[in-house]
């Protein structure tokens, strides 16, 4: 999207200068007015001179580079031949001087396309800060960045699920984090659907009929039932190879050493998903490609919603299942950590955009990040803080472009994949074959 790039340009940080407070990064700062306007302009000796200075009054030159606003031209769509420049590729390429929010839109296509196609032999080799191991242009080449992608649990709810399955199934992101019902409501599709509703139907009506809401989408109690009842043996069974490491643990014989060793943690969040994915067997679900393909999900909510009912039921029946976090913080912020360079794509807010955000910190902050989010920052809410605020946290680097999307995930995310992860699929296979994310 070269138009995206000349306004990415326009837009470097590196090309405008920053004003007494260190805060105009990412502004057009065109030339500076006449400190007196007033006199080169033309007065009509009927109209007050003030008014005229005030509404008539000369503008400063904008620089040369800056881009033009306009809008796709409908006109010119049935004259293309090309297979590749198709109505909705060269309506997206347009956004890029639509405007508004479609402005940013294509420029999260933009940073999106720049951590997939990052690799370390892009910048050279630093001996003050890299590994000799490093030196090697070929080691470069095949040294990417990895990319977390973050979600709340209403995009697993709708049709989005099957987006972000896409995603994982062709492994084009490195590590998911997500909430409760991110987890449950992918495992519940597969035993019962979701469907279309209506955002005005009656709560109390809704309620007598054993029905749920999510905005305009219905889902049954009985979805819930059976879940519970598909995931009780599964507890079962992970509870008995929970007592059984404990007991081998406790069993085996230390001669006085290591008598401080703890007990090992046989669960945390992350690895529960992963068995979960794995007992569910089911391709049109996300959590079963991410076994598959050995792409974490982190959940550090996960007890909060039916998983949490249903280890609530069961603490009653077998009491003592363990679930640790702190192993799941210290995988989470290791991945962030052992990465030449890091992207955050965060649909929403919450714990899942929080969780990622501050593994994140661990390395002085991502290099590239999207944020896609109908969440404002007037109330001091991390959902709706927008990336600059990120960057006095550390959790996005001093020296990154991050784009927030002011917009319905749901709208806009299909999009940004149609022309990101969704585009020359084959090619891009092709190019991270053999790559890896860290070399250390």
């Amino acid at each position: 999207m070269s138009s995206s790039n000349e306004l990415k340009a326009t837009l470097d940080p590196t090309q405008t200068p920053a004003n007494e407070n260190g805060t105009s990064k990412n502004l057009i700062l065109p030339q500076s007015l006449p400190e007196n306007t007033s006199k080169s302009i033309t007065h009509d000796p009927s109209i007050p001179s003030v008014s005229t200075s005030a509404v008539l009054g000369e503008s400063s030159t904008m620089p040369e580079r800056t881009p033009q606003c306009a809008g796709f031209d409908f006109n010119t769509a049935s004259s293309s031949s090309s297979k590749e420049d198709t109505l909705l590729s060269s309506l997206l390429s347009s956004y890029a001087t639509m405007g508004f929010q479609a402005t940013n839109l294509s420029l999260a296509i933009d940073q999106i396309n720049k951590m997939r196609q990052w690799r370390l032999s892009h910048q050279p080799f630093n001996p003050a800060l890299e590994d000799e191991s490093l030196r090697d242009l070929s080691i470069r080449e095949k040294i990417r960045a990895r990319i977390f992608l973050a979600f709340t649990s209403n995009q697993i709810s709708s049709g989005q699920r099957e987006v972000i399955r896409y995603l994982v199934q062709h492994k084009m992101v490195d590590v998911v984090v997500t909430t409760a019902g991110g987890v449950e409501e992918d495992l519940i599709k597969c035993l019962q659907p979701t469907f279309i509703g209506d955002f005005k139907y009656d709560g109390k009506a809704l309620r007598k009929k054993g029905l749920n809401r999510i905005g305009n989408l219905i889902v049954p109690y009985e979805n819930y039932r059976q879940f519970g009842d598909w995931l009780g043996p599964i507890l079962h069974k992970m509870h008995d190879e929970q007592d059984a490491a404990w007991n081998q643990w406790r069993d085996t014989p230390r001669d006085g050493k290591n008598d401080d060793v703890s007990p090992p943690a046989v669960w945390t969040p992350s690895t529960v998903i992963a068995r979960l994915g794995k007992e569910i067997n089911n391709e049109d679900s996300v959590l079963y490609w991410a076994q598959k393909n050995g792409i974490p999900i982190f959940c550090p909510a996960l007890t909060d919603g039916s998983i949490g009912d249903a280890l609530y039921f069961h603490s009653y029946n077998r009491p003592s299942f363990h679930l640790d976090i702190a192993t799941d913080v210290r995988r989470i912020n290791d991945l962030a950590l052992r990465s030449h360079a890091t992207g955050m794509i965060i649909l929403g807010g919450g714990v899942a955009k929080h969780h990622t955000c501050n593994a994140n910190i661990m390395r002085n902050g991502a290099d590239w990040s999207v944020y896609v989010t109908t969440a404002q920052e007037f109330d001091g809410s991390d959902a709706g803080a927008a990336p600059d605020e990120a960057v006095s946290w550390g959790t996005i680097g001093v020296g990154a472009s991050p784009v927030k999307v002011c917009a319905d995930a749901s709208l806009v995310f299909p999009l940004i994949v149609s022309e990101t992860f969704g585009k020359d699929v084959e090619e891009w296979r092709r190019s991270v074959e053999g790559c890896v994310c860290w070399i250390g």
